[in-house]
């Protein structure tokens, strides 16, 4: 398993132990960045705007939008693009997971 990966878990543990009162939320920090290329990032998976937004689902006006600066992500947007950008194959495995589960 990759560092990112094993990060992932670990955050998913403590968030978890956050969810059933064991730990203290006001002890993390999280980090979203005020502003984040998002074409950059598209284009480093390698996807067409409409296959990313269909892959990470976005709708792929409010892509097109981001992509030429005529928009913005929210900081919601900009945490999910950041993990995107850091490890899009763990994204598109929980999505796979969460699409066959329903």
């Amino acid at each position: 398993m990759t560092t990112l990966g094993k990060r992932l878990l670990q955050a998913a543990k403590e968030a978890q132990a956050i969810a059933r009162g064991e730990a203290d939320p006001a002890t993390y920090r999280v980090h979203v960045p005020s502003d984040i290329d998002v074409k950059a990032i598209r284009k480093s998976v390698g996807m067409t705007q409409q296959c990313f937004a269909r892959t990470f689902g976005f709708p792929l006006a409010t892509l097109r939008d981001w992509e030429q600066g005529r928009g913005r992500p929210d900081t919601s947007a900009r945490a999910y693009l950041l993990v995107i950008s850091r490890n899009p194959e763990a994204v598109k495995e929980a999505l796979q997971d969460e699409f066959e589960a329903a």
